[in-house]
This record gives structure tokens, sequence and C-alpha cells, in this order.
């Protein structure tokens, strides 16, 4: 199977989380567009109002399969070896998910001040390599 993953090419911790994603997949499941490209949401059915809850995977065969937040990193987890029975402990452990969802928000809604915004949009295709280019597609949200 093959996924999409929509990231915020802004965010340095997006950036540099989907720079060793890319490196480590080499292009097997994974592409890869930032949030900031428009045609890309169009194709998904994306809106900016949706990219505010955070990254998001899509099941390229499925695209009605999609997962959002702290549910994407999950999912990206399980896809890979020993992925699935270190995701089933983190679900099944009470009190673990919920604080890894609560953890998520916070990075998400404070990844700017905390970790900083990039000066340039960091594009990656995955399978053509990764590069910054200059943001005309505007800021995240």
């Amino acid at each position: 199977m093959r996924y999409q993953i929509i990231y915020d090419g802004n965010c340095n911790l997006c950036s540099s989380l989907v720079q060793v994603l890319a490196q480590f997949d080499q292009g097997q499941r994974f592409t890869y567009s930032p949030m900031q490209d428009e045609e890309t949401l169009v194709k998904w059915g994306i809106t900016s109002q949706d990219c505010e809850l955070g990254m998001i995977l899509i099941d390229t065969e499925y695209p009605q399969r999609r997962w959002q937040g702290s549910e994407a990193a999950e999912e990206i987890s399980r896809l890979f070896p020993g992925g699935e029975a270190l995701i089933g402990v983190y679900r099944g452990i009470p009190g673990v998910k919920v604080m890894g969802d609560r953890l998520y928000e916070q990075i998400r809604n404070h990844r700017y001040q905390w970790l900083g915004q990039r000066e340039t949009l960091y594009w990656c295709s995955g399978d053509q390599g990764c590069s910054s280019s200059s943001s005309e597609l505007g800021q995240a949200k």
C-alpha cells in the first residue's frame, strides 16, 4: 500500500521528521506534500481548517481511509517493522494514549514558538528527494 503524508512544510520539527522518515522509507510506502500546497489539498479534498488539526495520512488506494494528528503519527509508526506491537502496547496501557494525544496537541499548537519556523517551505516527494524553496504558498495554519 502507498500513503500520502501531508505535513506542515513551514515547521522545523515537521520537516525534520519528514526528512528522517523519507530517508528510512526510501520511497517504498510514502509520498509527501506540504499542507501549503493548494493543489494537493484540492486533490484530496482537504481544507486549510483541516490542516489546523495536524498532519494527515491518506491511504492512496482507499482515500476515504485517513488519519490525522496523533492518529496519523501512530499509524505511520504501526507501518514499520515492530511498530504494530509498539502501538498495540501504547494504545493498550490505560491513559498512555490520552497523554500522547494531549502531547501531540501541545506540540502542534506551539510548534513555531518552541521549535521555530522555517524561512523556506520544505518539499519532500520521498522518491525524488527533499528540498527547501521560497515559500510563496503562504504560512501554515
